[in-house]
């Protein structure tokens, strides 16, 4: 483990702005420093077939890349009324070169004239670290809702302005502050989870 001044500390390795920033938010306040991701380090084909995967083929690489411990996630939305699709290809379920807003219009596209009671879904987030000495750690976190029939807020990125949460009040991720979300969210739930391992790993 390699520790600074202020505490653990874990290269990032997600490419994507947004999920960098949620990261860094929920480790920061379980006392985690996270490190930026360097620039000269290429984006890493996500080839792989689970969330699983594609977290540890990121993760291994900034490892190798920094000779730092790093830490990626993977997240995927999985609704019942698509057989748990979009899943492991969340990101890219409108193409390789889809935008936020293309997903979530062919998401809701896919459940036009779907019933309110049969759009039920779950978030999934995979929190992965890899360690110089070749090991591993990971955890997940899981969050179940529903998905709305139109999009709602601002706030957030990806499906966030279609996903009502269960433990929530009523709104969608995106309507709710950043400090709101991480409390019940699947990225928040996998982090706060993983910094707990964390505590226990000595290296």
């Amino acid at each position: 483990m390699t520790l600074g001044s202020r505490g653990i500390e874990l290269v990032l390795a997600t490419a994507n702005s947004d999920k960098a920033a949620e990261i860094a938010d929920i480790l920061g306040a379980q006392g985690v420093v996270v490190l930026p991701r360097p620039s000269h380090v290429s984006e890493v084909e996500e080839t792989g077939e689970t969330l699983v995967e594609n977290a540890r083929l990121k993760a291994r690489a900034l490892c190798r890349a920094t000779g730092r411990p790093a830490v990626s996630d993977d997240t995927g939305l999985e609704v019942e009324a698509l057989g748990g699709a979009p899943g492991v290809y969340s990101a890219r379920y409108a193409g390789e070169d889809a935008t936020y807003a293309d997903n979530v219009a062919k998401l809701l596209a896919e459940l036009r004239g779907t019933p309110a009671d049969d759009r039920r879904a779950r978030f999934v987030a995979v929190a992965f670290v890899s360690f110089p000495d070749a090991s591993e750690l990971w955890t997940e976190g899981v969050v179940e809702g529903r998905i709305a029939e139109a999009a709602q807020g601002a706030g957030g990125f990806g499906y966030d302005p279609l996903f009502v949460p269960d433990d929530g009040d009523g709104r969608t991720f995106a309507e709710m502050t950043p400090i709101e979300k991480h409390t019940f969210s699947h990225r928040g739930r996998a982090f706060r989870a993983l910094a707990a391992q964390l505590g226990t790993v000595s290296r």
